[in-house]
């Protein structure tokens, strides 16, 4: 069978992965690649955390997430657990996010200081989610491209209209660039930060009623602080107030970020349906794989499965 994916963000690689495992012949099409929101991912797998704002269907979804990209790709995902934190005036919202999430420790200030050295004595309480996971997201779109060209997954960024007809199937994993006329585009705003003077084993998620952020540690002594979700599908380049924003908040984290490198900027524009939940439909002559909103590393595996699914066990075709 000779499957058509159009896109190569992360749920185009990861439906073309499981393709790919059923014995398909897999062609790869993004003339988009450099615009694809999941570039600029914070990349965690945290499920129960998602829980505080998202329906229990993402929990569901995404539970196995990390199992599938570490039997995908050994060695890519660091299962250290989420750390979610508030400063002393914000409190009650910690209050509040465990309320509304599960599998998590409650935390003192000796705790905390065990777990992240560099928060000792910032944080009197906490919330530990230990069964959570994170990875880096450019190093596995890259090795995951890697990976499937070697197994035989062809890449194109120029595909002829004639020859989509040679296909027997479609799978069209463009995001916000597909004609969904039901999707809205989230705007997200993202720093990666540089400086020696903060360690952190894990994604920290600092809790703020208006603005709240997660900190990402990545290799070279790198952060990654997400994110802003507006909803617009400007795709212009970081906002003066986004940016105060996230830098504030951060400095709240640890002081030391104030001298920070400012190593990049980046926006992405997530796909999202109405009820912010990922789908997979069948659409005429083609599989819809879309809507992964803020949880595209998290959901994308699943939705790949069950668009593998469809290929495989047949699908009756509406116009």
């Amino acid at each position: 069978m000779d499957v058509l994916v159009r896109g190569s963000g992360v749920a185009g690689l990861s439906v073309a992965h499981e393709l790919r495992l059923r014995g398909a012949r897999v062609t790869v099409f993004d003339p988009w690649s450099d615009k694809r929101a999941s570039w600029y991912a914070g990349g965690m797998l945290a499920p129960y955390c998602e829980r505080e704002s998202a329906d229990q269907r993402v929990i569901d979804l995404g539970l196995r997430a990390a199992d599938w990209w570490e039997t995908t790709l050994p060695c890519s995902v660091l299962r250290n657990g989420t750390l979610v934190l508030a400063a002393t005036r914000d409190i009650k919202e910690l209050g509040r996010f465990g309320a509304r999430t599960s599998h998590f420790d409650v935390l003192d200030e000796p705790a905390i200081a065990a777990l992240e050295p560099d928060l000792a004595g910032r944080f009197g309480k906490g919330l530990y989610f230990r069964d959570e996971a994170h990875l880096d997201p450019r190093r596995v779109l890259i090795d995951l491209a890697t990976k499937l060209a070697g197994d035989g997954v062809t890449f194109v960024m120029d595909l002829p209209q004639e020859a989509i007809g040679g296909f027997d199937e479609i799978i069209d994993c463009t995001g916000y660039s597909s004609a969904d006329g039901l999707l809205r585009g989230v705007r997200g705003e993202m720093l990666v930060l540089r400086t020696a003077d903060v360690s952190l084993s894990r994604p920290v998620r600092l809790i703020h009623p208006r603005f709240p952020v997660y900190v990402v540690p990545r290799q070279d002594h790198t952060f990654m602080v997400g994110a802003t979700m507006i909803e617009s599908d400007a795709t212009g380049p970081i906002t003066a107030r986004s940016m105060m924003e996230l830098l504030n908040t951060v400095y709240t984290l640890h002081p030391a970020f104030g001298e920070a490198e400012i190593v990049e900027t980046g926006v992405g524009i997530r796909p999202a349906y109405a009820d912010n939940l990922p789908r997979v439909t069948s659409r005429g002559d083609a599989i819809m794989v879309n809507g992964l909103y803020r949880h595209g590393f998290l959901l994308a595996p699943a939705m790949a499965v069950q668009a593998a699914k469809l290929v495989f066990e047949g699908r009756n075709k509406t116009p």
